[in-house]
This record gives structure tokens, sequence and C-alpha cells, in this order.
């Protein structure tokens, strides 16, 4: 059964840091696109970044040079480090994978205060 569980969330003053991690069962993980999505209450969901199958990575404006998307294929991981959170980084977090059909986890709550 294909799942996708992450873990890392928490709460955080402005300026920390935290690393998100979402463990992929039951897919083909080496052949995975997969991202980070966000969403702030009373907001849409967003996508924070993106990493393909070979590595590829691409960001949200908001976030370039704030957080690192990468994946450890021996482990089946997804990682999203996230430094210099600000306020406006609060939301919940959710990992996605794309095989043609999408898959989301139940997400993770990062609060970052001020």
């Amino acid at each position: 059964q294909e799942q996708l569980a992450e873990s890392g969330g928490g709460l955080v003053q402005s300026g920390g840091s935290l690393r998100l991690t979402c463990t992929v069962s039951g897919f083909v993980f080496r052949l995975l696109n997969m991202a980070w999505y966000r969403q702030a209450p009373g907001k849409a969901r967003e996508m924070v970044a993106t990493i393909n199958s070979v590595r590829k990575t691409n960001y949200a404006d908001s976030v370039k040079g704030r957080f690192t998307i990468s994946r450890d294929k021996t482990a089946k991981q997804l990682f999203l480090q996230m430094d210099s959170l600000e306020p406006d980084d609060t939301a919940v977090y959710y990992c996605y994978a794309d095989t043609g059909e999408g898959y989301w986890g139940q997400g993770t709550q990062v609060i970052v205060s001020s």
C-alpha cells in the first residue's frame, strides 16, 4: 500500500531551522517525482519545492535561498531543510508524490513565532 508519512514539524522561533522528513513506502522510490507543499490557515495549498527522479530541484520564490529539498533513495525518504524561518512560513506542510497519479501525506504542522 502506498504511503507517505511526514515528520519533523514543530514550533520554532523566527530565524530558526527545522528539517522535515517524508518516509515513503509502497512506491518505486527512484522513479518518483516528489514535492513539498504547504497550506497556511485561510489560504490555498501552495508548492514549496520539487525534486524529480534525477534530483532536479525547483523552489517557490518565497523560500529560495532558505529551504533545501533533497532525497535519499536508500532510506526512501524526502527531506526539506528549512532555515531562516519566518512567521509567514507557518503552515501545514505536505509531502507529495507523483506517479502520474498524485499521492499526499497527512501533513505536519510548522509554527514560526515572531
